[in-house]
């Protein structure tokens, strides 16, 4: 089991940035791909960015594509995102989520392709 805590979340004004962080504890020697969805009120869940154990790989959906980077530090066992030119529609409850399988260079972009969640944390941006 790995279990999953998202910290950085809060209120900021349009055009501001916020880094986010997921830290894993539990069965972090494997090698597990995470991702970021987010989740506004009303609306589905929805994948923000992903990136392969060994960081060689990421991806973005078009919405975030040059404002938001994703990095990891296997040795403090923490994935980051960092989100600059945050807009009112970045607006949501940001979760972190790992793979259930083992794999050092793949990389998952459907919430299926995750099995560890955690508790989400909330992003305002005000406008």
């Amino acid at each position: 089991q790995v279990q999953l805590v998202e910290t950085g979340g809060g209120l900021v004004q349009t055009g501001k940035s916020l880094r986010l962080s997921c830290i894993a504890s539990g069965r972090t020697s494997s090698s597990h791909y995470t991702g970021w969805f987010r989740q506004a009120p009303g609306k589905e869940r929805e994948f923000v960015s992903a990136i392969s154990w060994n960081g060689a790989h990421t991806a973005y959906p078009d919405s975030v594509k040059g404002r938001f980077s994703i990095s990891r530090d296997n040795a403090k066992n923490t994935v980051y995102l960092q989100m600059n030119r945050l807009k009112p529609e970045d607006t949501a409850v940001y979760y972190c989520a790992a793979s259930g399988v083992a794999s050092e260079s793949g990389i998952g972009l459907g919430s299926t392709d995750y099995s560890y969640w955690g508790q989400g944390t909330q992003v305002t941006v005000s406008s």
